[in-house]
């Protein structure tokens, strides 16, 4: 679907203005506030998924792959396991680590476990919402874990509802368990494939029964699947730094479309659903995906983004003492600046990693302190110079603006020069990224120069598009919608007027 950017910002402005229908008054799920917001104002990740078929200690291993995908969610994890006979479930808000103790895994009996990391994209932040979801149906008990988000779940919850299904969450993955408890087929498989003809948006999905487990991703591969071995058992991953903590060989992505059934039998694969084009998330390779990840056909996540660094220093040449990152995502790219450019790197900021979501925070007191508690400059380092500060993105604009303020008054910069190694972000991403929204995206409604201007950097540029997409492998199987505002997956009732009050 391509929608053509509203030029006037009295159209534009008009978008927000709109009242959402009272037809969709009760689907919409509310996310509770996040203080960490704007301590840093990133997108937030979305969600991990990793699942093991034939392993003795398939619980614990699923434990070791969240535990590499933890940077994809960190607001409760959960796995499921099971020994052939039943499904055995263990979850709870929080990091990996803190949920699941030694007493905690001996509860997950198995060869067979799957397991997932949560951020919320839609529903709230509570325990009920944590996956994966287990459900007893008439085929036995199923337990899903889905990273990415569907544009139709509103619609379809709906017409569950009237149909007598009772929901114990908000998620839109529980509309899933129940479309395939509705759907109709000869074997569980088929009804999983009926189930997903129903639904429009971006899933890579896990689904654990007692003897089988299935992987399946969505007709366009908008979130990265991978498919890896170990001790002759199978293994699923969001990604490939969840295989490479367990000594897991990666064989191949999960095509889109295609589903991958694993039982005692072995391994089978089907492309079940139609792939009309790719449309990979451009923003795993700018911001989500670990570095030293394998992504989309093998790409190296650190590699890209130190080209798009290179390419930014190719396009927005300054003259300039030292560069310098926001880390930790800004330094592969900040690498490639300086080694283009010739202009020295440094680690000028550096990053307070133990920060939590909760802290108390001083009135007046200390200046810039939401940013200070995350970021900390080294005035040695870069007192008196003339810096090139690489970020991977600006979404509000407020954190940069704390930033560049802090390296003057804290650091004793002389000059700060603002270089972002992705287009300016104009629109929010509706298939698993919890975005702001379009009016909160300073870049939507603010040219390069009027940001610049209210973050009070000397100078500030972004990587043009045309320089991103020359850069990613096959540029036309990517979305890049939050920079173009060309959506690849279309929206239902009243598209993207409503996708902003859902998500």
């Amino acid at each position: 679907m391509q929608r053509k950017q509203r030029k006037d910002s009295k159209s534009r402005s008009s978008l927000f203005d709109l009242q959402p229908c009272r037809k969709y008054q009760h689907a919409r799920t509310v996310v509770e506030d996040r203080c960490a917001d704007d301590i840093f104002d990133k997108f937030h990740e979305e969600c991990g998924v990793f699942g093991v078929f034939g392993h003795p200690e398939a619980a614990n291993l699923a434990y070791l792959g969240l535990y590499a995908l933890q940077h994809r969610g960190q607001e409760g994890a959960g796995i499921c396991s099971s020994d052939g006979r039943q499904l055995y479930l263990e979850k709870g808000m929080g990091l990996v680590a803190d949920i699941f103790s030694e007493k905690r895994l001996k509860k997950l009996p198995g060869h067979i476990a799957v397991g997932h990391n949560r951020y919320s994209t839609a529903g709230s932040s509570v325990l009920k919402n944590v996956q994966p979801i287990v459900a007893n149906f008439a085929l036995g008990a199923l337990a899903l874990a889905h990273n990415g988000n569907l544009v139709n779940a509103p619609e379809l919850r709906i017409t569950l509802e009237e149909e007598g299904a009772i929901f114990q969450s908000t998620s839109d993955s529980e509309v899933i368990v129940h479309l395939i408890a509705h759907a109709k087929g000869e074997n569980f498989a088929e009804r999983v494939v009926q189930a997903l003809k129903q639904v429009s948006g971006a899933y890579s999905l896990l689904v654990l029964r007692e003897k089988e487990l299935i992987a399946v991703r969505d007709p366009h591969g908008v979130r990265p699947l991978c498919l890896g071995q170990v001790d002759g058992a199978y293994v699923v991953a969001s990604e490939t730094c969840a295989l490479d903590l367990i000594n897991a060989a990666y064989i191949r992505d999960i095509e889109p479309g295609e589903m991958v059934i694993i039982n005692d039998q072995g391994l089978t694969s089907q492309k079940v659903l139609p792939s009309p084009r790719k449309a990979f998330c451009i923003f795993e390779f700018i911001y989500f995906a670990r570095p030293d990840s394998y992504i989309f056909g093998a790409q190296n996540v650190n590699e890209i983004r130190k080209e798009f660094g290179r390419q930014l220093a190719r396009e927005s040449r300054i003259d300039a003492d030292l560069v310098i990152a926001v880390p930790d995502s800004g330094v592969p790219a900040a690498l490639g600046f300086s080694e283009e450019s010739g202009i020295p790197f440094d680690f000028g900021l550096i990053r307070n990693h133990y920060v939590g979501r909760t802290f108390i925070e001083p009135k007046q007191s200390i200046r810039h302190f939401g940013v200070k508690i995350k970021l900390n400059p080294v005035r040695k380092i870069i007192e008196g110079k003339r810096l090139v500060v690489i970020d991977d993105s600006i979404v509000r604009g407020t954190t940069s603006k704390k930033i560049v303020k802090m390296l003057r008054e804290t650091g004793g910069a002389k000059e700060v020069h603002l270089r972002i190694s992705s287009p300016p972000t104009i629109m929010p991403c509706y298939y698993g990224i919890d975005t702001p929204t379009r009016q909160e995206l300073i870049a939507s409604s603010h040219d390069a120069e009027e940001i610049r201007k209210f973050v009070t950097a000397d100078s500030l540029a972004y990587l043009s598009l045309d320089g991103l997409k020359g850069i990613v492998p096959e540029a036309g199987h990517y979305c890049s919608a939050c920079f173009d505002n060309l959506y690849p997956i279309n929206f239902p009732g009243e598209h993207l007027e409503q996708m902003e009050f859902f998500f």
